[in-house]
């Protein structure tokens, strides 16, 4: 199999054309949720940039163990040039590129080349699977003589959502011994463990403060920007063009961080992303599908926060699984593990995970609903959603459709016929079925129920309180889902209440939401404010669902509604131009961010319900549906090299925002690359 290859090649002319360096990122993650994550310059622009954010069990959460590693080189004539970049306040701000000439990553990991006069050096680093450890290696490509690599790496034990201002342990302990070096700070705080693999290596101990190190993402978004780091001396090692080095750090006990060499671990794992790629469906096996596999990778994991659910699940023969929803700050939530699966593991052939995921999640049904989130660092999921439960049934259904699990759905059905009862009936937060038209409301005062969840403070920014489009638009399809399911395992007869429940929602959906003065769904009815004409994406959810609630008269105008007012070349507006509330930037501090989140902001992972709405009114014109994608795949060079962003501004150049690598975004971005793909 080919290796998938994206490169960036970099031949800067000035400094000033080094900018590109600190606003592109790259990303590596390990299976528990724990990543190393940094600019291409190698500068920490983000509070989460480190090479070791590890996943640790709760209360701890992850855990940012290792910062950062300046590497400096010196040259046979006693020359020493520094290739990572820091950047400290007030006035010194070292890029440090001038010696890069290429990032690329291949099979999805990172490399970076540097040319110093007669000398290539190249750079890597990964993570081994499913452990909190990382491998930095460096060797030479080219050149006569010896090299001498010095490593300086630099900590701040916290967890990886706090401030950079966070005050640095009282005191930091090393020991070395036969070259395993353990730094801690504290029985409460995991200990870093650092090995060397080389050519006469060496560390020198010597201890400094590293003061008032900047953080230029933090600055702009309104947080703490300056913080303080601690070394506890350097590495050194000789570099030639038969023998290079790597740096261990982990958190792991010694016998798993040397239970295999690094080229040997290395080899371990480009074996594994070479499986993921032959196991995917053809269309996602090279090029732009390729990249799109490895990238969903990322986001799998086994929770190893949560120790108890994953015992249950091994009692049960199943391995615990979810989804990270972005990184870098979230976690895993409902709703998007939910929308994520289809893309992130029936699009890539990993249906077996796909069943660990669902039935994890429905160990976690409460009161007929899935949680909307599990908090870092907690054991307690939180139920604040009216949507991922029914998005709960659309995952389920498209697992069933490619695998034909009976067994899962027979173990699942209970649970979702609750699930209906309990809608039926009210459960938290007001949800219920309205009787006097079958159709599915929501809302309480201080919560964000749906996906346009943005909340500062007390301030719910679009509460959507009422009959939501989307929200209907699943009820009907998780009604008609249900009515198929109880009469495969049941009778016609135990079907029927459904399907009556499902014909009167559909007539008050369209007679309800359709606004014939708008020409298209209304966003919201019976709302605080009566019926919400807002033009939102959210009304795509009626054509492109399995079971469309719209009748078919509808579905180009709101399509050609969708295509004009809210469609750009990287996703769809969450609202039109023109409205009062339309924001057309996301940036600024939190407050103004939020503002802007769901008011214009444009969302990579709507591509996905466009595409199928777009699909189901076009069905042979995939080559135009692929075409949409087009904008995406630019970005792939763009924000997190070969990820694909949470939002981005909602005009012209569609700045990349938010997370730089998000699950729905690369999961519908992959979904709708194999559903566009020509026929074989």
């Amino acid at each position: 199999m080919t290796d998938i290859v994206r490169r960036m090649p970099w031949e800067p002319a000035s400094d000033t054309e080094q900018e590109p360096l600190v606003t592109r990122e790259w990303l590596v993650t390990n299976g528990l949720g724990g990543y190393a994550s940094g600019t291409v310059a190698g500068v920490s622009t983000r509070r989460y940039h480190g090479l070791l954010i590890a996943a640790m069990p709760a209360p701890l959460g992850r855990m940012m163990m290792l910062n950062h590693l300046s590497e400096q080189v010196r040259l046979p004539d006693g020359t020493t040039v520094l290739l990572s970049g820091e950047e400290r306040v007030p006035h010194l701000r070292i890029h440090g590129a001038p010696y890069l000439r290429e990032f690329r990553l291949e099979m999805g990991l990172p490399i970076w080349q540097f040319r110093i006069g007669d000398y290539l050096l190249e750079k890597s680093l990964f993570m081994p699977r499913q452990q909190n450890s990382v491998h930095v290696s460096y060797r030479l490509l080219e050149g006569k003589d010896n090299l001498r690599l010095k490593l300086l790496p630099s900590v701040n034990f916290r967890s990886h959502d706090a401030h950079v201002n966070s005050p640095l342990p009282p005191a930091f302990s090393l020991q070395c011994t036969d070259e395993r070096y353990e730094l801690s700070a504290g029985s409460d705080l995991p200990t870093l463990r650092m090995t060397t693999f080389g050519t006469r290596p060496a560390f020198t101990i010597e201890r400094r403060y590293l003061r008032e190190m900047l953080y230029r993402i933090e600055e702009s978004r309104g947080y703490d920007s300056i913080g303080d780091l601690y070394s506890p001396g350097y590495f050194r090692f000789d570099l030639s063009t038969a023998h290079g080095a790597t740096v261990v750090a982990s958190t792991e006990p010694w016998d798993q961080i040397l239970s295999m060499p690094p080229e040997d671990a290395l080899a371990a794992e480009k074996v594994r992303r070479e499986r993921l790629l032959q196991a995917a469906p053809p269309a996602a096996r090279e090029g732009v599908g390729a990249e799109l596999v490895l990238a969903a990778d990322q986001f799998i994991i086994r929770p190893i926060g949560r120790l108890e659910d994953l015992a249950l699940a091994k009692a049960t023969g199943d391995e615990g699984r979810t989804v990270i929803a972005g990184y870098h700050w979230f976690t895993d939530w409902g709703r998007d593990t939910m929308i994520s699966l289809e893309g992130l593991t029936l699009s890539t052939g990993r249906h077996v995970e796909a069943g660990y995921i669902l039935r994890t999640f429905a160990q976690y049904v409460r009161d007929g609903l899935i949680p909307n989130l599990f908090p870092e660092g907690e054991k307690e999921g939180l139920y604040h959603t009216a949507d991922a439960t029914l998005w709960f049934f659309h995952a389920l259904d498209r697992y069933l459709e490619a695998t034909d699990d009976q067994p899962t759905l027979r173990q699942i059905l209970p649970k979702l016929v609750d699930i209906y009862n309990r809608h039926m009936a009210g459960t938290r937060f007001n949800i219920a079925v309205d009787p006097s038209d079958g159709l599915l409301r929501q809302g309480q005062e201080g919560y964000q129920l749906t996906w346009m969840d943005a909340k500062m403070g007390d301030w719910v920014v679009t509460p959507r309180r009422g009959k939501a489009v989307e929200i209907n638009a699943l009820w009907y399809n998780t009604i008609r889902l249900l009515e198929r399911w109880v009469g495969e395992f049941e009778s016609p007869e135990a079907a029927a209440p459904y399907a009556h429940q499902a014909e009167r929602v559909r007539a008050s959906f369209n007679k309800r939401f359709w606004n014939p003065d708008a020409g298209f769904l209304f966003d919201v009815v019976d709302g605080d404010k009566g019926n919400d004409p807002s033009c939102r994406p959210n009304q795509l959810f009626a054509i492109s669902l399995p079971n469309p609630v719209l009748n078919p008269e509808y579905w180009k105008p709101v399509l050609r509604a969708a295509e004009s007012k809210l469609l750009t070349p990287v996703g769809l507006r969450s609202l039109a131009p023109g409205d009062p509330e339309y924001k057309s930037s996301y940036h600024g501090d939190l407050r103004t961010r939020d503002a802007a989140y769901h008011q214009g902001t444009v969302w990579a992972w709507l591509i996905g319900p466009y595409v199928d709405a777009f699909l189901r009114t076009s069905p042979d014109d995939r080559a135009a549906a692929r075409k949409l994608l087009s904008g995406l795949v630019h970005h792939l060079d763009d924000a997190c090299v070969g990820s694909v962003s949470e939002v981005f501004d909602a005009e012209s150049p569609f700045t990349a925002r938010g997370c730089c690598a998000q699950a729905w975004s690369v999961a519908e971005f992959l979904r709708c690359w194999v559903k566009s793909a020509p026929p074989e």
